[in-house]
């Protein structure tokens, strides 16, 4: 199936850059400090969601506050081994600047830290967990990264890798694309499915053509 848009929004962590060993790392330190077990963990369905809704869904509110800074400490502290997806550095590179941007549940500064260690473009403008109230899969993240680039949400088309994701941008009324990196294909909703950017065809100055090489 080919996917037609005037923009693409991309998802950060699992979709462009691969950083799961510096989570798991930053998160195991933080579950340790913070007495969280492995099985709660696992219960709050953590890919793709803000770091705060996740402590919120984890500790008391009354330690949320303090525990949201400490892992934010940690995965500032920690990019060591995080590296570009396959075909992420490539497409990025060939898309017209005002094109595209990243949509990520990420706070700013560490969202900034991870693409620079990937060696990614950062793009001009990009849209954190700093950005909006309510985080993936929420709608509006995606929605504020089409209007970031003056683009209608129906004439955008999103690359994720979580199913957090997909549920907000089929909410926001964009089109899907998802990427298997953290999730089996058989999980993600989307109107093309591809193993990774590498795979990935995009044609045309006026509307952009996606298709699977």
């Amino acid at each position: 199936m080919d996917l037609t848009a005037d923009a693409l929004l991309f998802d950060l962590d699992g979709t462009l850059v691969d950083s799961t060993p510096a989570v798991v790392r930053a998160w195991t330190r933080w579950a340790v400090e913070h007495g969280v077990t492995e099985a709660q963990f696992r219960s709050v369905h953590a890919h793709g969601r803000t770091a705060a809704e996740l402590v919120a869904d984890l500790l008391p509110a009354e330690r949320v506050a303090g525990a949201v800074r400490r892992i934010e400490e940690l995965e500032l502290a920690d990019v060591d081994g995080v590296v570009p997806l396959p075909g992420a550095a490539r497409l990025l590179a060939e898309l017209p600047a005002d094109r595209w941007t990243i949509v990520t549940s990420g706070v700013r500064s560490l969202a900034t830290k991870r693409i620079r260690a990937a060696g990614l473009l950062v793009p001009e403008r990009f849209v954190t967990a700093d950005d909006v109230r309510r985080g993936k899969p929420d709608p509006e993240p995606y929605l504020a990264g089409a209007a970031l680039l003056g683009v209608p949400p129906e004439r955008c088309v999103v690359v994720e890798d979580a199913p957090a994701g997909l549920t907000a941008a089929r909410a926001a009324g964009a089109g899907t694309l998802g990427v298997v990196s953290t999730h089996r294909a058989d999980e993600l909703k989307a109107d093309l499915v591809l193993p990774d950017l590498s795979y990935l065809v995009v044609d045309g100055t006026g509307p952009l053509r996606l298709r699977a090489r």
